[in-house]
């Protein structure tokens, strides 16, 4: 597995805006998701996804990978992603403090006093 963001071809490492051949393997990564296509032909010219879909072919190995890890997403969140609320306010930062330090030691209950 190669990091995210990072761009194969033909097993080495190359930057994404490397000039492709027809018959080329191209390993893609982005995030944890990876995907290996074979170029079947070029085109001249920028076209709409659904056409240049057609201009590539993706192996049944990263198809079958792709499916067991989106299995494996769905089945087994990551526990970070429960979050969603992002850094928390002011109060909100107080509590946690508070939470985590207890009673500070002016609002004791204890009878030692």
């Amino acid at each position: 597995m190669i990091e995210g963001g990072k761009v194969h071809y033909n097993g080495q490492r190359c930057k994404p805006s490397k000039v492709v051949e027809p018959g080329a393997t191209i390993r893609l990564a982005q995030g944890s998701d990876e995907k290996v296509v074979v170029v079947l032909a070029l085109s001249d010219k920028r076209l709409a996804a659904p056409l240049a879909q057609q201009l590539y072919q993706e192996t049944a190995e990263s198809l079958a990978e792709r499916e067991r890890m989106a299995q494996q997403r769905r089945y087994a969140r990551e526990p970070a992603l429960a979050i969603g609320h992002g850094r928390p306010t002011k109060r909100g930062r107080r509590e946690l403090d508070e939470a985590r330090h207890g009673w500070n030691e002016r609002w004791s209950a204890s009878l030692d006093e």
